[in-house]
């Protein structure tokens, strides 16, 4: 990575900072611990990223970091790419808003994984080599499959990285109080630089970081609310009933989802809509052989089923917490920032101005580490799948190759900003829904004809 970058984002984050101690001190509060910690993060990942720079040299470095992943490491950074804002921001969120119901997202999320475990993982590790398009085509037409796969690949994550964007940018217009559009700009000229620069080693060391940083962070939230109930989750939803608008309702399905059709074709998107999603299946090639991917999927399994039982907790804390307290409610009675913000409230509202500076670097972890994965996985459909295997036919060197997933990540982030911001007002999880829509009808259906 050329120094003139990081040095470029390095004065990007200091206008940000600027911006918000000039504009916005009348407004509210500076949180300065919280713009402390999340400078060290975006430092931090900076380091990596140089590093990772310096060892990424060819197409395989770049796609899957040389196959040199560990089973636990790659877990660790499968668990860090799918906690995802959606996960972290716009689960707790609905269960904040709608209660039960918010549950349908955290088990159709989970349940999808030992459907990669006992069909994809191993097979996928033993016929691929930087994408699932390579399995898709691998018995089918050539042509044909590896298009929609590759296209499949491309409107899954641009749906992926429109929540990523709009949760990014609420969180930042929070943290600095930037306006929300330059907010946008800036993660997706960060997302870029991670990118372009690092490729495949860099996004996975940021995942592992970010996958303990959430752990931990969510882990001391759900205990403090749990403590503020003597761990009994009786008292905890027995005062949510009674402090939510919804009263009881929010115990009882129906809230979200109105109707069994609608709760069933949701469970089925979300379920095999996780094994089709690129940039998960796009980590098994990061491994070195099929045992591996099975362990990657073991210890990823683990590590995201404990974290949707976090968010969970996390969104009824978030309703006992603070709906009761104006210091989060604007003047209409809503929670500051919109609902997507109910858990880094919350954690202001257990730990304090430290602990909020803390899960608010730790959500841009999340996102950052996210939309890292979806836009190699992105860069690698445009580049690999359509340019070189479609439109090249295979005859195509690795440098070309390389210089056209470069050129993709740009364009990718460049769609990525004018998207987030056209969708601000939308709720993050619902967004995902329709991105696991498209993998679980498009890309699933292919995957698995070409494998069985």
């Amino acid at each position: 990575m050329k120094k003139s970058a990081i040095l470029f984002t390095l004065l990007t984050l200091g206008a940000m900072a600027s911006g918000a101690i000039e504009g916005d001190v009348e407004k509210q509060p500076l949180n300065v611990s919280a713009i402390v910690m999340f400078l060290i993060f975006v430092g931090a990942t900076l380091i990596i990223t140089y590093w990772a720079s310096k060892r990424t040299k060819t197409a395989k470095d770049f796609y899957t970091a040389g196959g040199g992943i560990t089973g636990l490491q790659n877990g660790t950074a499968i668990a860090g790419d799918y906690m995802s804002a959606a996960s972290f921001l716009g689960i707790s969120g609905l269960v904040f808003m709608k209660g039960y119901d918010g549950l349908i997202y955290s088990i159709g999320f989970l349940v999808g994984w030992p459907i990669i475990l006992f069909l994809v993982a191993e097979r996928l590790r033993n016929l691929g080599k930087y994408t699932f398009a390579d399995v898709a085509s691998f018995r089918l037409q050539q042509t044909p499959i590896r298009t929609l796969a590759a296209i499949g690949s491309i409107i899954t994550v641009i749906l992926y990285l429109i929540a990523q964007m709009v949760g990014a940018g609420k969180l930042i217009q929070l943290l600095f109080g930037l306006d929300y559009e330059y907010a946008v700009v800036l993660v997706g000229l960060l997302m870029i630089a991670y990118v372009v620069f690092g490729g495949m080693l860099a996004t996975t060391w940021v995942q592992i970081i970010k996958a303990v940083l959430l752990l931990s962070g969510a882990s001391f939230m759900a205990l403090a609310v749990m403590a503020h109930y003597d761990f009994s989750f009786t008292k905890l939803f027995q005062t949510a009933v009674d402090i939510h608008s919804k009263g009881d309702a929010i115990m009882a399905p129906g809230g979200l989802v109105s109707d069994p059709i609608s709760a069933i074709s949701l469970g089925i998107a979300l379920m095999l809509g996780t094994a089709g999603l690129p940039h998960i299946l796009m980590r098994f090639f990061t491994v070195n052989d099929a045992k591996e991917a099975r362990k990657s999927v073991f210890y990823a399994t683990g590590f995201i089923g404990y974290f949707y039982i976090l968010t969970f907790i996390i969104g009824f804390g978030a309703i006992v917490m603070l709906l009761s307290n104006p210091e989060y409610l604007d003047k209409t009675g809503m929670i500051i920032g919109g609902e997507n913000m109910a858990a880094i409230h919350l954690s202001k509202a257990v730990g304090g101005n430290f602990f909020l500076g803390f899960i608010s670097a730790v959500a841009f972890a999340t996102i950052l580490a996210v939309v890292s994965g979806l836009t190699l996985a992105g860069a690698s459909a445009i580049s690999h799948d359509l340019y070189a295997s479609v439109w090249k036919k295979g005859q195509v060197d690795e440098a070309q190759e390389m210089k056209i997933s470069k050129m993709a990540t740009i364009g990718l982030g460049i769609i990525a900003i004018i998207l987030g911001i056209a969708f601000e007002k939308q709720n993050i999880a619902f967004m995902v829904g329709l991105a696991f829509a498209i993998a679980a009808s498009a890309n699933f259906p292919i995957l698995f004809l070409s494998m069985f």
